[in-house]
């Protein structure tokens, strides 16, 4: 299964992005996909991820600011990322969890003060 994620960038503070990231290859369409985001020497943290049913969950630090969506008939995820931070640079994983976790190879999100 092939993640690939894009839509990152350099943007200002305050500014937008929207990350996309379309999954190809054989999997069950059944799970849940998200997004996940690292900076150096620092885990890799939950950012938001969305069910097939359209059930979200955010990061604290995200609420209200970013927006997860799906799109099924694409294999598509989706993050628009609104009133960006400084501390929201990072690098943006996309995720499937279904019966197997894929992940895909980051998209460099930085966000200028």
């Amino acid at each position: 299964v092939q993640l690939p994620g894009s839509g990152g960038g350099l943007v200002q503070a305050g500014g937008s992005l929207r990350l996309s990231c379309a999954a190809s290859g054989r999997f069950d369409h059944l799970g849940d996909m998200g997004w996940y985001r690292q900076t150096p020497g620092k885990q890799r943290d939950l950012v938001a991820t969305i069910s097939r049913y359209g059930a979200t969950n955010y990061a604290g630090s995200v609420k209200g600011r970013f927006i997860i969506s799906r799109d099924d008939a694409k294999n598509t995820v989706y993050l628009q990322m609104n009133s960006l931070k400084s501390e929201d640079t990072a690098v943006y994983y996309c995720n499937y969890q279904g019966v197997r976790v894929y992940w895909g190879q980051g998209t460099l999100v930085t966000v200028s003060s």
